[in-house]
């Protein structure tokens, strides 16, 4: 028991008057003289007895009603709390990730945990709500109201401990309050469990909302699985984490129209084969029909006529396999000898290879410079007689170490960093340990300072190497020096270089990822482009060289859809923008062996158990009535004990 004004308590030493009264009697008696007769002494004796109880008993009774009235006023009450009017905090993480959109045995579980909270947390009760994209700090469900009903699905969601620790930003840095914080989600599976520390400072409440079903389809990716000069061959793959679904209708529409249909049997996981025209422009979307999550039943692409890639080689040797690898349907490939280059070209290009160079004079490095400095890709392939001096001068400007005299002991390149952008999408299936090792006769020792290594001899000197726009490598390519020519990884080398000098957008990109991608345009002073749809026009992150401007998007747009890139009202191309299929996977954690957490499957349950937690019981009233009990039993006693 505690008491709201427990310094009133102080006035129960005034118990001590009716004692100190009842104790030392102020009236003083007479003596009378009586007839000395026994009977009388008798009879005087058992009255003074019986005067003695009465007295004892009207003592206890007028303190009882002293000390009730007094303990009334000091108004007591019960709680599960430790201190009276403790100011309480409430704060709500609702996470509203599309895993929500699944339907639980109320609906969706979003809807019906928003329909919760309105419904159980008092109007006018002061919280914080969280969500994984917005906050609400110190309002009212009253206030929120029409927010929580128009609440949408984040396109993110936040991991569960930044969501915690977001969360607990929001109570205020009082010690003295009750600090409760609801922690409302579906709790999916991730690559860790969520395992919150036990905090005495705040009370967690984890609610799991749980689905009806975890059936679920999904379009997971679309990539080209073939191109020739007439058709493209686009795969689209489909994962499922239900039954067997028998025929599942999937179809292809481009820029809105229906192109064709076709139907899969899909248990596990399924691909579909669709066949496109090549060279025509395709903004396309692919849908599947499912009930269940409605996020990942489409997939928007686009297939533009992309701009090609100006490579220029500036030869003094033979550049066939150059030629071989930068194709006319993908490529504006230009050779020159070094004796006729035109300097002028060299802004306009995206790559340029300097083959077998014997000598680089300073203005073609001043050049250079300037060229990789406006996002160019530089290739520097040395011929066996080179000025040594002028190399080591371009290739401090890239921060590479110098090269050393040629050495002529012949070398095998043993070497690949499979981690490095170049190898690392796709070229290896799995790591090569029977490699066919390419030899080389001659070469430049070269130390690993700055740069970074994709090819290596064996004994860890650079075959190929990176920084700063710069690949060098440090021995020439002609087949009377070096076999790397007659193996297969001289396509995808050069191809994945010249892919990094004009990054060309891909099929669509994941919202919530960093993507960078060249849009080919010449932009006026002051002028930038814009993505823009029907609902959105959003200015990216955007840097301008000189024939090129790279575009940064993370959480930006953040709505799946075909996007224009426009230069003013000019339409450059399509790019597309997907949701992150990361939540398609309906499978849920389990607290059951957690000793740290409380974790219930009902909103209404917390909200009661937090009520409760903070509700006190009155108890004054039952001490006035004590009180009325103790002065009807004075009054019995004085008229009817005799």
């Amino acid at each position: 028991m505690q008491f709201k004004h427990p310094e009133l308590l102080y006035a129960l030493f005034l118990l001590l008057i009716p004692i100190i009264v009842h104790l030392f009697q102020l009236r003083k008696f007479k003596t009378e003289a009586f007839t000395n007769v026994a009977f009388l002494k008798k009879v005087s004796l058992q009255t003074r007895k019986s005067a003695q109880i009465k007295k004892w008993l009207t003592l206890f009774t007028r303190m009882g009603i002293l000390a009730a009235i007094v303990i009334a006023f000091a108004q007591p009450f019960t709680s599960k709390n430790k201190t009276f009017n403790t100011k309480s905090e409430t704060v709500i993480y609702l996470d509203n990730s599309f895993s929500m959109q699944v339907k639980g045995d109320k609906g969706e579980l979003l809807k019906r945990a928003v329909s919760d909270i309105i419904s159980h947390v008092p109007e006018d009760e002061n919280i914080s709500l969280v969500t994984n994209d917005n906050s609400f700090r110190n309002t009212t469900i009253k206030a929120i109201t029409n927010d929580l009903l128009q609440l949408n699905y984040s396109t993110n969601q936040l991991p569960y401990d930044a969501a915690l620790l977001k969360s607990k930003k929001y109570f205020s840095k009082n010690d003295n309050t009750i600090k409760n914080l609801v922690f409302i989600s579906d709790f999916q599976q991730k690559n860790s469990n969520f395992s919150p520390n036990k905090n005495d400072n705040t009370t967690l409440n984890l609610v799991q909302l749980k689905p009806v079903n975890t059936n679920n389809v999904s379009i997971d990716s679309v990539y080209i699985s073939k191109r020739t000069s007439s058709n493209i061959e686009l795969t689209v793959s489909i994962k499922n984490t239900g039954n067997t679904i028998e025929n599942l209708p999937v179809s292809l529409y481009n820029n809105g129209s229906l192109l064709t249909k076709s139907s899969v049997k899909i248990t596990d996981q399924a691909t579909t084969i669709f066949t496109l025209p090549t060279n025509e422009r395709i903004d396309g979307k692919v849908t599947i029909d499912d009930v269940n999550l409605q996020f990942d039943n489409t997939l928007f692409f686009n297939i533009n006529n992309n701009s090609k890639i100006n490579v220029l080689a500036i030869n003094e040797a033979k550049d066939d396999y150059l030629k071989s690898i930068y194709t006319a349907n993908e490529f504006n490939y230009k050779a020159t000898k070094f004796n006729q280059l035109n300097y002028s070209e060299i802004a306009s290009q995206n790559l340029i290879v300097l083959n077998e160079l014997e000598q680089i004079p300073s203005t073609l490095v001043t050049a250079l410079k300037a060229f990789t400095g406006n996002g160019g890709i530089l290739v520097i392939i040395p011929s066996e007689t080179i000025d040594i001096k002028e190399y080591n001068n371009l290739l401090v400007n890239y921060n590479f170490a110098p090269f050393s005299k040629q050495s002529e002991t012949e070398k095998r390149l043993t070497t690949i960093n499979y981690s490095h952008p170049l190898y690392s999408d796709g070229v290896f299936e799995k790591r090569i340990s029977n490699f066919q090792y390419p030899k080389i006769k001659t070469y430049y020792p070269q130390n690993l300072v700055n740069a970074s290594a994709i090819l290596q001899f064996e004994d860890g000197k650079p075959f190929l190497s990176e920084n700063n726009n710069a690949f060098v490598f440090t021995s020439a390519l002609n087949r009377k020096n070096s076999s790397f020519q007659d193996i297969n990884l001289i396509v995808p080398t050069f191809y994945n270089i010249s892919k990094r000098s004009l990054k060309l957008s891909n099929l669509y990109y994941t919202i919530g990822e960093e993507n960078t991608f060249d849009v080919v345009t010449d932009l006026q002073q002051d002028a930038v482009l814009t993505l823009v749809n029907q609902d959105s026009n959003i200015i990216p992150q955007q840097q301008y060289f000189n024939n090129k401007v790279a575009v940064t998007t993370t959480d930006t747009p953040e709505k799946a859809g075909i996007y224009n890139i426009k230069n003013k009202v000019e339409i450059i191309e399509n790019v597309s923008y997907n949701y992150n299929r990361n939540e398609s996977n309906l499978n849920y954690q389990t607290f059951s062996n957690s000793d740290n957490v409380t974790v219930s499957n009902s909103i209404s349950e917390v909200f009661n158990t937090i009520k409760n937690e903070n509700k006190t019981n009155e108890l004054w009233k039952w001490f006035v009535v004590l009180g009325l009990l103790f002065l009807i039993f004075e009054m019995l006693i004085l008229k009817y004990l005799k």
